[in-house]
Protein backbone atom coordinates (compact mmCIF):
# COMPACT_ATOMS: atom_id res chain seq x y z
CA UNK A 1 0.00 0.00 0.00
CA UNK A 2 1.26 3.46 -0.90
CA UNK A 3 1.99 5.90 1.90
CA UNK A 4 0.65 9.43 1.31
CA UNK A 5 2.49 11.97 3.47
CA UNK A 6 1.15 15.48 4.04
CA UNK A 7 3.73 18.09 5.06
CA UNK A 8 2.01 21.04 6.73
CA UNK A 9 -0.74 18.83 8.09
CA UNK A 10 -2.55 21.50 10.12
CA UNK A 11 -3.08 23.84 7.18
CA UNK A 12 -6.18 24.72 5.20
CA UNK A 13 -5.67 22.42 2.19
CA UNK A 14 -4.38 19.58 4.38
CA UNK A 15 -7.56 19.77 6.44
CA UNK A 16 -9.53 19.09 3.26
CA UNK A 17 -7.11 16.55 1.79
CA UNK A 18 -6.63 14.19 4.73
CA UNK A 19 -10.28 13.01 4.83
CA UNK A 20 -10.22 12.40 1.07
CA UNK A 21 -7.16 10.17 1.41
CA UNK A 22 -8.68 8.27 4.32
CA UNK A 23 -12.04 7.86 2.57
CA UNK A 24 -10.13 6.30 -0.34
CA UNK A 25 -8.45 3.83 2.05
CA UNK A 26 -5.01 5.34 1.57
CA UNK A 27 -2.28 5.01 4.18
CA UNK A 28 -1.80 8.52 5.54
CA UNK A 29 0.97 10.25 7.48
CA UNK A 30 0.45 13.76 8.84
CA UNK A 31 3.54 15.88 9.46
CA UNK A 32 3.90 19.31 11.08
CA UNK A 33 5.55 20.80 14.14
CA UNK A 34 2.51 19.85 16.22
CA UNK A 35 0.28 17.61 14.10
CA UNK A 36 -3.29 17.20 15.28
CA UNK A 37 -4.33 13.56 15.70
CA UNK A 38 -6.73 12.26 13.04
CA UNK A 39 -8.35 8.85 13.35
CA UNK A 40 -6.80 6.41 10.91
CA UNK A 41 -3.69 8.48 10.19
CA UNK A 42 -0.14 8.36 11.52
CA UNK A 43 1.28 11.61 12.91
CA UNK A 44 4.91 12.70 13.06
CA UNK A 45 6.22 15.95 14.55
CA UNK A 46 8.94 17.61 12.48
CA UNK A 47 10.44 21.03 11.93
CA UNK A 48 10.78 21.64 8.18
CA UNK A 49 13.97 23.62 8.85
CA UNK A 50 15.62 20.52 10.33
CA UNK A 51 16.95 18.34 7.50
CA UNK A 52 17.15 15.13 9.54
CA UNK A 53 13.65 15.54 10.94
CA UNK A 54 12.29 16.05 7.42
CA UNK A 55 14.24 13.03 6.16
CA UNK A 56 12.78 10.89 8.96
CA UNK A 57 9.25 12.21 8.37
CA UNK A 58 9.33 11.45 4.64
CA UNK A 59 11.07 8.05 4.89
CA UNK A 60 8.93 5.27 3.42
CA UNK A 61 6.57 7.65 1.62
CA UNK A 62 5.28 6.99 -1.89
CA UNK A 63 3.67 10.40 -2.39
CA UNK A 64 4.48 13.65 -0.57
CA UNK A 65 2.15 16.66 -0.59
CA UNK A 66 4.01 19.90 0.16
CA UNK A 67 1.35 22.03 1.87
CA UNK A 68 3.61 23.90 4.27
CA UNK A 69 2.86 27.52 5.12
CA UNK A 70 5.11 29.93 7.00
CA UNK A 71 4.65 33.37 8.52
CA UNK A 72 3.58 35.97 5.95
CA UNK A 73 6.76 38.02 6.07
CA UNK A 74 9.18 38.54 3.19
CA UNK A 75 12.28 38.45 5.37
CA UNK A 76 11.22 35.15 6.94
CA UNK A 77 10.34 33.77 3.52
CA UNK A 78 13.77 34.77 2.16
CA UNK A 79 15.50 33.09 5.09
CA UNK A 80 13.41 29.94 5.47
CA UNK A 81 11.76 28.92 2.19
CA UNK A 82 14.94 27.86 0.34
CA UNK A 83 16.05 25.79 3.36
CA UNK A 84 12.64 24.14 3.72
CA UNK A 85 12.38 23.31 0.03
CA UNK A 86 15.93 21.93 -0.09
CA UNK A 87 15.22 19.71 2.92
CA UNK A 88 11.97 18.40 1.43
CA UNK A 89 13.42 17.76 -2.02
CA UNK A 90 16.39 15.86 -0.60
CA UNK A 91 14.05 13.76 1.56
CA UNK A 92 11.77 12.98 -1.41
CA UNK A 93 14.72 11.94 -3.55
CA UNK A 94 16.07 9.71 -0.78
CA UNK A 95 12.66 8.06 -0.37
CA UNK A 96 12.05 7.93 -4.13
CA UNK A 97 8.72 9.61 -3.38
CA UNK A 98 6.57 11.48 -5.87
CA UNK A 99 6.25 15.16 -4.97
CA UNK A 100 3.29 17.55 -5.24
CA UNK A 101 3.85 21.21 -4.40
CA UNK A 102 0.77 23.32 -3.69
CA UNK A 103 1.82 26.74 -4.99
CA UNK A 104 0.38 30.21 -5.56
CA UNK A 105 0.32 32.56 -8.56
CA UNK A 106 2.82 34.95 -6.95
CA UNK A 107 5.61 33.96 -9.40
CA UNK A 108 3.54 35.24 -12.35
CA UNK A 109 3.49 38.82 -11.09
CA UNK A 110 1.03 41.21 -12.72
CA UNK A 111 -0.74 39.43 -15.58
CA UNK A 112 -2.83 41.21 -18.21
CA UNK A 113 -5.44 38.64 -19.20
CA UNK A 114 -6.03 35.15 -17.87
CA UNK A 115 -3.35 33.25 -15.98
CA UNK A 116 -2.61 29.84 -17.53
CA UNK A 117 0.12 27.24 -17.05
CA UNK A 118 1.96 28.93 -19.94
CA UNK A 119 1.99 32.37 -18.29
CA UNK A 120 5.62 33.54 -18.03
CA UNK A 121 7.27 33.70 -14.62
CA UNK A 122 7.70 37.42 -14.03
CA UNK A 123 7.38 38.24 -10.31
CA UNK A 124 6.93 41.86 -9.31
CA UNK A 125 7.04 41.40 -5.52
CA UNK A 126 9.58 40.16 -2.99
CA UNK A 127 7.38 37.21 -2.10
CA UNK A 128 6.81 36.43 -5.76
CA UNK A 129 10.55 36.34 -6.41
CA UNK A 130 11.06 33.96 -3.48
CA UNK A 131 8.31 31.63 -4.69
CA UNK A 132 9.73 31.73 -8.21
CA UNK A 133 13.14 30.73 -6.84
CA UNK A 134 11.81 27.71 -4.94
CA UNK A 135 9.72 26.70 -7.97
CA UNK A 136 12.96 26.72 -9.96
CA UNK A 137 14.51 24.38 -7.39
CA UNK A 138 11.68 21.91 -8.02
CA UNK A 139 11.77 22.27 -11.80
CA UNK A 140 15.55 21.82 -11.92
CA UNK A 141 15.28 18.52 -10.03
CA UNK A 142 12.52 17.34 -12.38
CA UNK A 143 14.45 18.40 -15.49
CA UNK A 144 17.56 16.57 -14.25
CA UNK A 145 15.53 13.39 -13.74
CA UNK A 146 16.20 13.30 -10.02
CA UNK A 147 12.56 13.93 -8.99
CA UNK A 148 9.08 13.05 -10.19
CA UNK A 149 6.94 16.01 -9.27
CA UNK A 150 4.08 18.42 -9.88
CA UNK A 151 3.63 22.13 -9.23
CA UNK A 152 -0.09 22.69 -8.61
CA UNK A 153 -1.17 26.33 -8.48
CA UNK A 154 -4.30 27.82 -6.96
CA UNK A 155 -5.75 31.30 -7.00
CA UNK A 156 -6.62 33.02 -3.71
CA UNK A 157 -8.87 30.56 -1.95
CA UNK A 158 -11.99 30.31 0.18
CA UNK A 159 -14.27 27.64 1.61
CA UNK A 160 -15.60 26.01 4.77
CA UNK A 161 -12.91 25.34 7.37
CA UNK A 162 -10.84 28.04 5.69
CA UNK A 163 -10.47 30.93 8.10
CA UNK A 164 -7.26 32.81 8.85
CA UNK A 165 -5.62 32.16 5.46
CA UNK A 166 -8.46 33.58 3.38
CA UNK A 167 -9.23 37.26 2.83
CA UNK A 168 -12.85 36.41 2.01
CA UNK A 169 -13.18 34.52 5.27
CA UNK A 170 -11.63 37.20 7.44
CA UNK A 171 -13.01 40.33 5.78
CA UNK A 172 -16.37 39.12 4.51
CA UNK A 173 -17.80 36.00 6.18
CA UNK A 174 -16.35 36.62 9.64
CA UNK A 175 -17.43 40.27 9.59
CA UNK A 176 -20.95 39.29 8.54
CA UNK A 177 -21.14 36.61 11.22
CA UNK A 178 -20.29 39.29 13.79
CA UNK A 179 -22.93 41.62 12.30
CA UNK A 180 -20.24 43.97 11.06
CA UNK A 181 -19.82 45.53 7.62
CA UNK A 182 -17.88 43.39 5.16
CA UNK A 183 -14.58 44.80 3.88
CA UNK A 184 -12.82 44.42 0.54
CA UNK A 185 -9.27 45.47 -0.28
CA UNK A 186 -8.46 47.21 -3.54
CA UNK A 187 -10.88 47.71 -6.41
CA UNK A 188 -14.16 45.90 -5.76
CA UNK A 189 -15.49 46.23 -9.31
CA UNK A 190 -12.82 44.11 -10.98
CA UNK A 191 -13.05 40.32 -11.51
CA UNK A 192 -11.07 38.26 -9.01
CA UNK A 193 -10.81 34.45 -9.16
CA UNK A 194 -11.04 32.36 -6.01
CA UNK A 195 -10.32 28.62 -5.72
CA UNK A 196 -12.73 26.62 -3.58
CA UNK A 197 -10.63 24.64 -1.08
CA UNK A 198 -12.55 21.32 -1.34
CA UNK A 199 -11.97 21.44 -5.11
CA UNK A 200 -8.25 22.09 -4.59
CA UNK A 201 -7.91 19.09 -2.26
CA UNK A 202 -9.83 16.74 -4.57
CA UNK A 203 -7.69 17.87 -7.46
CA UNK A 204 -4.45 17.27 -5.57
CA UNK A 205 -5.51 13.67 -4.95
CA UNK A 206 -6.53 13.17 -8.59
CA UNK A 207 -3.13 14.45 -9.71
CA UNK A 208 -1.32 12.22 -7.22
CA UNK A 209 -3.10 9.14 -8.55
CA UNK A 210 -2.49 9.95 -12.24
CA UNK A 211 0.96 8.94 -13.43
CA UNK A 212 0.73 10.94 -16.66
CA UNK A 213 0.07 14.14 -14.68
CA UNK A 214 3.56 14.27 -13.22
CA UNK A 215 6.44 16.49 -14.32
CA UNK A 216 3.98 19.22 -15.29
CA UNK A 217 2.49 22.39 -13.83
CA UNK A 218 -1.27 22.37 -13.26
CA UNK A 219 -3.82 25.01 -12.33
CA UNK A 220 -6.26 23.60 -9.79
CA UNK A 221 -9.97 23.77 -10.70
CA UNK A 222 -11.43 27.24 -10.22
CA UNK A 223 -14.83 28.55 -11.27
CA UNK A 224 -15.02 30.81 -14.31
CA UNK A 225 -15.86 33.52 -15.13
CA UNK A 226 -14.49 35.28 -12.10
CA UNK A 227 -16.87 37.49 -10.13
CA UNK A 228 -16.13 41.02 -8.99
CA UNK A 229 -15.55 41.79 -5.33
CA UNK A 230 -18.98 43.38 -5.05
CA UNK A 231 -20.64 40.33 -6.63
CA UNK A 232 -18.85 38.00 -4.20
CA UNK A 233 -19.88 40.12 -1.22
CA UNK A 234 -23.47 40.24 -2.48
CA UNK A 235 -23.62 36.43 -2.70
CA UNK A 236 -22.11 36.10 0.76
CA UNK A 237 -24.66 38.55 2.18
CA UNK A 238 -27.49 36.59 0.57
CA UNK A 239 -26.45 33.32 2.18
CA UNK A 240 -25.32 34.85 5.47
CA UNK A 241 -28.75 36.52 5.56
CA UNK A 242 -27.40 39.99 6.27
CA UNK A 243 -27.62 43.35 4.54
CA UNK A 244 -25.43 43.65 1.45
CA UNK A 245 -22.95 46.32 2.56
CA UNK A 246 -19.22 46.55 1.91
CA UNK A 247 -16.52 48.99 2.96
CA UNK A 248 -13.85 49.17 0.27
CA UNK A 249 -10.36 49.70 1.67
CA UNK A 250 -8.37 51.64 -0.96
CA UNK A 251 -4.83 50.61 -1.79
CA UNK A 252 -3.39 53.98 -0.82
CA UNK A 253 -4.65 53.49 2.72
CA UNK A 254 -3.14 50.01 3.04
CA UNK A 255 0.19 51.29 1.71
CA UNK A 256 0.07 54.20 4.14
CA UNK A 257 -0.59 51.90 7.08
CA UNK A 258 2.39 49.86 5.96
CA UNK A 259 4.69 52.52 7.39
CA UNK A 260 3.41 51.63 10.85
CA UNK A 261 2.25 48.00 10.58
CA UNK A 262 4.28 45.03 9.34
CA UNK A 263 1.29 43.03 8.07
CA UNK A 264 -0.04 46.03 6.13
CA UNK A 265 3.42 46.44 4.61
CA UNK A 266 3.43 42.78 3.56
CA UNK A 267 -0.02 43.13 2.02
CA UNK A 268 0.95 46.38 0.33
CA UNK A 269 3.36 44.81 -2.14
CA UNK A 270 0.66 42.37 -3.29
CA UNK A 271 -1.98 45.02 -4.04
CA UNK A 272 -1.41 44.67 -7.77
CA UNK A 273 -3.56 41.53 -7.40
CA UNK A 274 -6.56 43.59 -6.32
CA UNK A 275 -5.92 46.77 -8.31
CA UNK A 276 -6.06 44.89 -11.61
CA UNK A 277 -8.23 42.08 -12.96
CA UNK A 278 -7.13 38.72 -11.48
CA UNK A 279 -8.41 35.88 -13.67
CA UNK A 280 -7.26 32.30 -13.22
CA UNK A 281 -7.75 29.68 -15.95
CA UNK A 282 -7.95 26.00 -14.97
CA UNK A 283 -9.25 24.64 -18.28
CA UNK A 284 -6.25 22.31 -18.69
CA UNK A 285 -7.21 20.43 -15.53
CA UNK A 286 -10.94 20.56 -16.26
CA UNK A 287 -10.46 18.98 -19.69
CA UNK A 288 -7.92 16.38 -18.58
CA UNK A 289 -10.02 15.15 -15.66
CA UNK A 290 -13.52 16.01 -16.91
CA UNK A 291 -13.90 18.09 -13.75
CA UNK A 292 -16.37 20.93 -13.23
CA UNK A 293 -15.27 23.38 -10.52
CA UNK A 294 -17.76 24.24 -7.80
CA UNK A 295 -19.69 27.36 -8.78
CA UNK A 296 -19.23 30.52 -6.73
CA UNK A 297 -22.87 30.38 -5.71
CA UNK A 298 -22.58 26.81 -4.42
CA UNK A 299 -19.22 27.39 -2.76
CA UNK A 300 -20.23 30.62 -1.06
CA UNK A 301 -23.46 29.02 0.13
CA UNK A 302 -21.52 26.14 1.75
CA UNK A 303 -19.01 28.55 3.27
CA UNK A 304 -21.80 30.71 4.68
CA UNK A 305 -23.46 27.67 6.26
CA UNK A 306 -20.19 26.78 7.97
CA UNK A 307 -19.81 30.29 9.40
CA UNK A 308 -23.49 30.45 10.44
CA UNK A 309 -22.92 27.33 12.55
CA UNK A 310 -20.53 29.39 14.68
CA UNK A 311 -17.29 28.08 13.22
CA UNK A 312 -14.22 30.25 12.93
Amino acid sequence: MQLHTILGANGTIATELAPILLDNKEKVRLVSRNPKPVAGAETIAADMLNAQQVMDAVKGSSIVYMLVGIQYNSKIWQRDWPVIMCNVLEACKAANARFLFFDSVYPYGLVKGKMTEQTPINPCSKKGKIRAAIDKMVLNEIKAGRLTGIIARAADFYGPRCYDKSALSLLVFDKMQKKQTAQYMGKADLPHSYTYTPDAAKAMYLLAKTESAFNQTWHLPTASPALTGRQLVALAAQYMQVENKVKVIPSWLIKGLGFFNVMMRELGEMLYQSDYAYEFDSSKFEKAFNYKPTSYEEGIKATAEWFKQGNS
